[in-house]
């Protein structure tokens, strides 16, 4: 079975979702660590609830971010990880990381990419005045969520919505399509394959 990281930096619904579908059989994988960059962030107590290991610290203590990095890597290492799933992870990865794990990282995000990329893409689309949002997975490159798309699903943004009644929604959908995603990507003979990173399911 498959030694999975969560990266997470805030409430850490996504995480719950990704260790229940674990913990079922869904996903063919044991999260064996949560990595939060955010001391005191909820995740953190639902991982030790969950009796998952932390690796908790803020990058601001490090000399710089390849010196963050490599402390994550040690304790990825440690842990014997194979795969990492970014759940609300609020920082960009680095090379330290991209070159240990390349295609070995994937990444939820609130938006059908390329649209809205980055932070607050839930509000940016509000105020754009889009019709449809939704969620995307990819994997992780250098750059701000630029990586090969691996499934998307659409959201439709109703009349009256608000910043919290379509994150509401986009989470639900979040919960549902990151572990079934994630099941088919482990469950692969070959999981780093770029098989699935055309498709989009809507």
């Amino acid at each position: 079975m498959r030694r999975m990281a969560v990266f997470a930096s805030g409430t850490g619904s996504n995480f719950e979702a990704i260790v229940r579908a674990a913990h079922s059989g869904q996903i063919p994988a044991e999260v064996v660590l949560l990595v939060c960059d955010r001391p005191g962030a909820p995740v953190v107590a639902k991982a030790q609830a969950a009796g998952i290991p932390v690796f908790v610290a803020a990058p601001k203590t490090f000399p710089d971010k390849a010196a963050y990095e490599r402390a994550v890597l040690a304790r990825l290492h440690e842990k014997d990880v194979t795969f990492i799933a970014l759940a609300g992870y609020m920082r960009l990865i680095g090379p330290t990381l991209l070159n240990a794990y390349p295609e070995r990282i994937v990444n939820i995000h609130p938006s059908l990419l390329p649209a809205f990329p980055g932070r607050n893409a839930i509000a940016r689309a509000l105020e754009a005045g889009v019709k449809v949002t939704g969620v995307t997975i990819h994997y992780v490159d250098s750059g701000i969520d630029s990586g090969p798309i691996i499934a998307q699903r659409a959201v439709e943004i109703l009349e009256g919505d608000t910043v919290e009644t379509l994150s509401e929604r986009i989470h639900r959908v979040e919960h549902v399509l990151y572990p079934e995603t994630l099941a088919r990507l482990l469950k692969k003979e070959n999981p780093m394959g770029i098989t699935y990173a055309k498709e989009r399911m809507f």
